[in-house]
Formats: structure tokens, C-alpha cells, sequence
């Protein structure tokens, strides 16, 4: 539980909001011991000083919280997982911090560690206040990217008793040569949005580094805290390791999430991806008062770039209330949106997940969702950032981009009310992530063999990691394979007196500058000629544009000028501009438990239900489905064929998301031409699948249980795509990550295209030469298991199999069908606009409609 601003009593019952509502404070903190003038009002052991203090706020403990410092008393580990806004941090810290301040120890005692760098300021914040209580000379700081470099300096020195870090600067602690000195004195570790890292590279990093933590401090206690996450029991075990037995603190505490969606005056009934979009931003405004603070999130930076622009545009009498908020924006600038959220001089902030996790702004009172957020845990997380209060009601205002979104609404509001969080699930051992972890290693201090691969071991991820794994990570880091050996640059760590470290000081510098998980294109700063930094963009965009074009910045019209030594140079644009910049990697794909409940949803249609006001309004869609195909059902697909002037189609819905479409896709092309010589194009998106061919083909017969076997499956898809290709592309991110290739030192950055040579050389070498090489099969695995979601696949084509496939012919494609064609022009090259194509298309095939059967 934390205080709220003594200015504005923003209490309600008994307890106080999770975070900190204040504006930023300085990196370092300290908590001096009190004098013989001013002593602590809070008597007794530190415990009972703390709870003296949750008194004096007014708070009373939740069960749960006590709960939590009984379990950390007993010197268990685990999760905690309670509703957002519900006092997670408190329940993880005071018990710790009441152990501390009893010992009353110099050194290192709490480590801190969130997703999000921007979130240590207001977690500084909350866990300072409670030190006013305490008899002990304290000190919290934090350590990120963000953290001055005195600091820095000086925490080599001499850490805190509390610190507030990222898990890429944890890794960079345990870089350095006295890290097991430095960790030995730790007593706790509290991991903040656990559900954020669990199923990334970024949450077996953290692993990794809990256990060689483990092994520096045997006494460790390691607490997870979440607010969304379905499978609690392997989250809990997973954040604990192998060694040990976690235990689970939840709490029955609701938070009732209030739904509610802004439908269109009318709905096309050719609908297709964005079409609604800026039609719907007047409404927007109107909806919007600007006495109320709101969060508007859209999916990608660009939608949050021309939402904003459009709203500024609309209402400019909202400039001073109104703020952009998004990853790549200059971090002061998204400090000053940050602190005007929380003194309340911003009201309406348009952003990105920039804002999903961890920060408090107390003020927000409501959150709309630009677009189907995809996911329902996503939609709870952006829910729950409105009246950040425990029992308070999260409300939230969806507002579709097209038509068909309207389903996935009243999906999404049913997801919902089961509570159907889409679980996440932990990597299994990759070992690019291990290679980086074992040089990390061999600069804290050295390793020897069998003790680091027993500690690793440790890891929830890597319990199942075999010897010889283990030594062709290692082979990797000491010569870079067999293939490499001969060259000095892979040979980063070396064996001393049976010790392996990294006696080379340039590659201990690139490896700790290119240290981390997160791999994208290079980015680029944008500066203004005459001074200033904007922020940061993909180089891959910046490579296209040309001196004289415009484009949207952080809410500001910009005239690129000229490209240099990875930098771009901008001035303020007098024209009107004409593009957003695009980043790569901002499609989310229909989570599994929204996928299901759209498939409810339209099920209910198809028997007649349009209660629900999302389905009302998108009933001249289904309406127009129904009268020129069927509804689509749960339990059996359907399957659309038609001839147009293109060809012959297939489309196919599933509504299983884009990449088990992408996957299917080339694998039922490639079974159809077993039956009969064809060539397909290919049409994806979230809903289902279009192939099309030049000659008639029998789908009819085809669409038999046999054609979606999940026998020979991988062979399949091996033989489907071009996984040579696929597994080159994914090979650039494992060899970045496992330190094959890295962008080089300050000064002497490479560009993303000498990145990728780098990386494809390799792989090029390693397929002729050493055609076994671990990262060339992790790369084979992840374009399975990431690309085309395998596990997710093979489960569909069980449920496709086990039903009869709904056969309908068409006379042209359905309102289901018209994105799908829609993707696929708009993936040609034309003279023409796309806008201009598809209303060619609309004409067209209403003509057709209106002619007499």
C-alpha cells in the first residue's frame, strides 16, 4: 500500500494506490538515521515500525500482504498475484525491508527489478516512503539505461541496501570482476510484472541471472509479483528455479472492469483493416472531456502519431492538455508527459505499451483502446492503468478501426467476464541466451565448468539442458564453433587454471555496450540542425526517405534534411506531412483466448443472437455473410470457393490469428498440389485464409479430415516455406544475442545492412560447414514455434480434422472474404492507390449483387 500526494486526499476505504503518484525525484535517494530532535514516532521491531506506519496512513493490511510477510519470514519464495492497483509492492517489500532494517547491514540487501527502465522513478518513490518509519540509515537507488554516469561510477564502488534495476542492467552487474563481493550480502529480489517477462528472452535472462544470484547468496528469498497471468503454478516455479518449492499468495480482490465500446453510425458492408479508422475521431472527441484524465492506447506508434496529430488537429483548444506518449520519443520528453499525468496538468495523453506496465498516474480515471487490443490480458493491463485504486471500477472504451472489429469486441467483453487470461508459457533453453549469459560469467569473476552448467541447470528454462548442450554453448563462446577457430574475435573466453574469463578488454567492452535480449533494426537519433534530440527511429525507415520528405515525430511536422554517422538531421517541416514512420514488428496477432471467444461470438449470431450491441451494430456484416454465405460457427469452419476475374479461390476461417494462418496457409498450398498441379498465392490475416489460383481446382474434394492431418507435420512445413530463408532471417537476432555479431563500440556503430551480412555470412558458413550448429537448429525452432506458433498450428488442425469442414459456394467473396483480397492487392505493385483498387473492387462486385439471380 502506498500513500497518495498529501495535497489531493484521493483515498478511498482503507487502502491507498500501488504506485507513487508524484513527479520524478532523483536517481539516488537516502534515508538518514534519525537525530535526538526529530525521533521516529513508530516504536518497537522494524515490523511492528512499519505497521505503526501503515496506521498513521490510514491503511489496514490486506490479508494476502500478511500473508506475504509471513511467507518471506518463513524464507519461502514465489508469486504474488492480486488485481492491479491492489498494493503487490508493498506485499513483496516490507517484509524484506523490515529484515533489513533489523540487521541493519551495508551492502547490497534488495534488488528491485522491473521490465521498464520508466517505471524505476515512481518504484524509487514507493519504496523510499517507508524508511521515515525505520531506525536505519537506508539508501534506494536505482540503476538503468536512464542513470547518470557518476552514479554509475559510484555504484561500482558501493551498491545500496536497495536497488531499483532492469534486467539488462542487472546482466551488466554481473559483469563486473567483484559481482560475487557485490551480491553476496543480498537477502531479497522482487521481480515487478513477472507475466510481462515470463515468455520472452528477456524472462530467461532474468532466470539465468536469479540463478547465478543463488549461487552468490545461497539465503536468497525471490518474490514475482502479476496482476494477469493464467498458469500461476508454472509462473511461480519458473521465477523460484529447480531447487526449490515456490509458494502462491493470491487474493480474491476484484476489480470490476467496465466495457464499453463506440459504435459507428453505419457499418460497410465490404469491410476491411482500418477502413473505420479516422472516421471514427470525431466521435472520439466528442466522447473525450478533457476534466477527465484519459490514456488513449493504440496498438503501434504510428496509429499513436496520427491519432494524436488528428485530435490536435480537431480540437486545438485542447494543445496544452493534450500529449503524446510512445517508446521512441526522447526520454525527457516522455518524463514531462509522465509528470503532467501525474500533477494533472495533461488530461488527455495518446500512447503505446509504453505506459501498459507498472507507472501510477492517480489521476486517470479512464482508458480507451484504439483497435482490438488482441489479447484479453493485454486488455485487463490497459484496463486497470484508469482509478488505480483497490475496488476501484477500470473502465475502458473500445474503438474500432474497422467493421469487423466489432465482433472482437463483443468477443473480448465476453473473454472478459470469464476471466480467460491467455496463459504464458516460459522458453525452453535457448541457447543464444545462454552463450550471452556464460561470457557475462567469465567477466564477473570467472567460472569453472561444471559449476556454472550445474547452476544454469537451476533455471526452470535449462533443467532439461544435457552436456553436450551445455559444452557447445561453451565451444561457441571459447572459439565460435569448430567453423570459427581460426579467427581471434570469436575467441572471447578463455581458460585459466580451469577458470574460464575474458581477458580481451575490447570484447569485455562490446560484449557489456551489446549486452540484452531485445534485438530490432539499428535505430537512428533524430536531431534537429540547430540542436536537440526527437528521439529515435529504425534506420531501416530512415534509409528511404529522401532530403525534403515530411513525416510525423512525436507530434511534430519534420522535413528530413541528411543522414549521417547513424544520425538523422531534421527541421521543423513548413508543409503539410505526408507519412508516419513505420517499426517493425507491430502486429499483434489474436491471442489464443480471444480467438475463442470470437468464435462464441459469432456462433451466437449465426443462431440468431444479436443482443449484444457490438454485434448489433456489425449486423449489416454478418447480415450480408449470412445472405451470401453462412455465419461462421464454433465448431465446424468454414470454407468459401468462388471464381472472380483473378482466378479460382479458397478462403478458409479458422480465427486462430495471422501467423497460425501464415503457417497454415503454406501448408495446405502445399498438400492441394500433392492432389493436382497448381501455383497458389497466398492471403493471410487474423480471421482466416485466402488461396488463389489461375486454373480450376477441385477444393470441394480436397476438403476432406486427411487434408489437415497433423501426421508428418513439421516435415511438412519444413517443406512448405522457404525455412532456409525464414531461418537466415531469424539467425540475425541469435547470433546478435549469442554475441556472433554486434553492432560495434560508440563512434564506430555498423548499419543494420552490415549487421545483417555480418550475420548472414555466418549462417551461410555454418549451413555448409557445420550443418548441426546449435544456433542453426535454435533458428530452425523458433521459425517454427514463433513464426507459424507450431504448437498452436498442430492444435487447430486436430479441431479442423475432428469436424467437417462447411463447404459454400460463393458468387463473389463475402464480407469475410473482402480484407483477405484487400491483403493481397495491397501487397502488389500498382500506379494505383490502394483506396482507389478496392472501391473498383466494391463497384464491381455490387453490381453483381444487384443483378438478378
Amino acid at each position: 500500500m502506498q500513500p497518495t500526494r498529501p495535497r489531493r486526499n484521493r483515498m478511498r476505504g482503507k487502502h491507498a494506490p500501488e504506485k507513487q503518484a508524484e513527479s520524478p525525484k532523483p536517481t539516488k535517494t537516502r534515508a538518514k538515521r534519525p537525530t535526538p530532535r526529530s525521533p521516529s514516532p513508530y516504536k518497537g521491531a522494524p515490523l511492528d515500525q512499519l505497521r505503526q506506519w501503515f496506521a498513521s496512513k490510514g491503511w489496514t493490511p490486506y490479508a494476502f500482504q500478511e500473508e506475504a510477510w509471513a511467507a518471506y519470514a518463513r524464507g519461502d519464495s514465489g508469486l504474488i498475484h492480486v488485481p492491479t492497483g491492489a498494493g503487490k509492492t508493498y506485499a513483496a517489500y516490507i517484509g524484506p525491508l523490515a529484515d533489513v532494517a533489523e540487521h541493519n547491514q551495508k551492502g547490497l540487501q534488495i534488488l528491485y527489478l522491473t521490465p521498464l527502465r520508466a517505471v524505476s522513478r515512481d518504484v524509487e518513490q514507493a519504496l523510499r516512503e517507508p524508511l521515515m518509519a525505520l531506525d536505519a540509515d537506508l539508501e534506494v537507488e536505482s540503476r538503468t539505461g536512464d542513470t547518470s554516469s557518476s552514479v554509475r561510477q559510484r555504484q561500482r564502488e558501493r551498491l545500496p541496501q536497495v536497488l531499483i534495476t532492469t534486467p539488462e542492467s542487472l546482466s551488466l552487474l554481473l559483469t563486473q570482476e567483484q559481482a560475487a563481493e557485490n551480491f553476496a550480502s543480498l537477502r531479497a529480489v522482487i521481480v515487478d510484472e513477472w507475466h510481462e517477462l515470463l515468455a520472452s528472452k528477456r524472462g530467461t535472462q532474468v532466470e539465468l541471472a536469479l540463478a547465478r544470484l543463488r549461487h552468490f547468496a545461497p539465503g536468497l528469498r525471490i518474490w514475482a509479483l502479476s496482476a494477469t497471468l493464467a498458469n500461476l503454478g508454472e509462473a511461480a516455479r519458473t521465477i523460484v528455479g529447480t531447487d526449490r518449492k515456490p509458494t502462491l499468495v493470491s487474493a480474491d480482490l476484484q476489480r470490476p472492469v467496465d466495457v464499453e465500446t463506440l459504435l459507428p453510425e453505419e457499418v460497410d458492408t465490404f469491410p476491411w483493416a482500418g477502413h473505420l479508422g479516422f472516421s471514427m475521431l470525431p466521435r472520439v472527441a466528442d466522447w473525450l472531456d478533457p476534466t477527465q484524465s484519459t490514456l488513449l492506447f493504440t496498438n503501434t506508434r504510428s496509429q499513436a502519431e496520427r491519432w494524436f496529430e488528428g485530435l490536435r488537429f480537431l480540437r486545438p483548444e485542447w494543445e496544452h492538455l493534450l500529449a503524446l506518449h510512445h517508446g521512441s520519443i526522447d526520454r525527457e520528453e516522455r518524463e514531462r508527459v509522465e509528470g503532467g499525468l501525474k500533477d494533472g496538468s495533461l488530461r488527455l495523453v495518446v500512447c503505446t505499451s509504453s505506459l501498459d506496465l507498472g507507472v501510477d498516474f492517480g489521476p486517470v480515471e479512464r482508458v480507451i483502446q484504439i483497435g482490438s487490443p488482441k489479447g484479453i490480458g493485454r486488455t485487463l493491463q490497459r484496463a486497470g492503468r484508469s482509478a488505480h485504486r483497490p475496488g476501484a471500477t477500470c473502465r475502458i472504451l473500445f474503438v474500432p478501426t474497422h467493421a469487423l472489429e466489432l465482433v472482437e469486441m463483443a468477443a473480448a467483453r465476453d473473454a472478459i467476464a470469464r476471466r480467460e487470461v491467455e496463459p504464458r508459457t516460459p522458453l525452453s533453453k535457448p541457447l543464444d541466451v545462454l552463450a550471452q549469459h556464460l561470457v557475462t560469467c567469465a567477466l564477473g569473476g570467472g567460472f569453472t565448468r561444471e559449476a556454472l552448467r550445474d547452476e544454469v541447470r537451476t533455471a526452470t528454462s535449462y533443467a532439461s539442458l544435457t552436456d553436450e548442450e551445455f559444452d557447445q554453448a561453451l565451444t561457441l563462446v571459447r572459439e565460435g564453433g569448430p567453423t570459427l577457430r581460426a579467427y581471434p574475435e570469436f575467441r572471447r573466453v578463455v581458460e585459466v587454471d580451469g577458470r574460464f574469463r575474458v581477458p580481451d578488454v575490447r570484447l569485455a567492452r562490446l560484449h557489456r555496450l551489446n549486452i540484452g535480449t531485445i534485438t530490432s533494426d539499428a535505430s537512428v537519433q533524430l536531431r534537429y540542425w540547430s540542436g536537440g534530440t526527437l528521439g529515435t527511429v529504425e534506420e531501416s525507415y530512415v534509409s528511404r526517405l529522401k532530403p525534403g520528405d515530411t513525416f510525423l515525430f512525436a507530434g511534430r511536422r519534420l522535413e528530413f534534411s541528411r543522414f549521417k554517422d547513424m544520425t538523422a538531421y531534421v527541421k521543423p517541416a513548413k508543409a503539410k506531412a505526408t507519412q508516419t514512420p513505420r517499426w517493425g514488428g507491430s502486429r499483434l496477432p489474436l491471442s489464443t483466448s480471444l480467438a475463442s471467444a470470437m468464435r462464441r461470438t459469432l456462433e451466437a449470431a449465426r443462431q440468431g443472437d444479436v443482443t449484444r450491441d457490438e454485434v448489433a451494430a456489425a449486423w449489416p456484416i454478418l447480415d450480408a455473410q449470412a445472405r451470401l454465405s453462412r455465419i461462421p460457427g464454433d465448431r465446424r469452419c468454414l470454407a468459401e470457393t468462388c471464381r472472380t476475374r483473378d482466378g479460382y479461390h479458397l478462403f478458409l476461417y479458422p480465427f486462430e490469428g495471422r501467423l497460425v494462418h501464415e503457417g497454415m496457409a503454406a501448408l495446405l498450398a502445399l498438400r492441394l498440389t500433392r492432389l493436382q498441379k497448381a501455383t497458389f498465392s497466398l492471403s493471410v490475416n487474423d480471421y482466416g485464409l485466402e488461396l488463389l489460383t489461375s486454373t480450376p481446382f477441385p477444393f470441394d474434394e480436397a476438403l476432406r479430415p486427411a487434408l489437415f492431418t497433423r501426421e508428418h507435420l513439421v516435415e511438412d512445413i519444413l517443406e512448405s516455406v522457404n525455412l532456409s530463408e525464414l531461418a537466415r532471417r531469424q539467425f540475425r537476432d541469435i547470433a546478435r544475442v549469442a554475441g556472433l555479431v554486434m553492432p560495434g563500440l560508440p563512434g564506430a556503430r555498423k548499419s543494420t545492412r552490415q549487421v545483417q551480412a555480418s550475420a548472414a555470412l555466418l549462417y551461410d558458413v555454418f549451413v555448409k560447414y557445420d550443418p548441426d550448429n546449435l544456433l542453426l537448429r535454435q533458428a530452425r525452432r523458433e521459425v517454427l514455434e514463433h513464426q507459424f506458433e507450431q504448437g498452436r498450428l498442430a492444435r487447430t488442425l486436430e479441431r479442423l480434422e475432428a469436424h467437417p469442414v462447411e463447404v459454400v459456394h460463393v458468387h463473389r467473396p463475402s464480407p469475410l472474404g473482402f480484407p483477405l483480397v484487400v491483403e493481397r492487392i495491397s501487397a502488389s505493385v500498382s500506379n494505383e492507390s490502394l483506396l482507389d483498387r478496392v472501391q473498383r473492387l466494391k463497384e464491381r462486385w455490387s453490381q453483381a449483387d444487384a443483378r438478378p439471380a
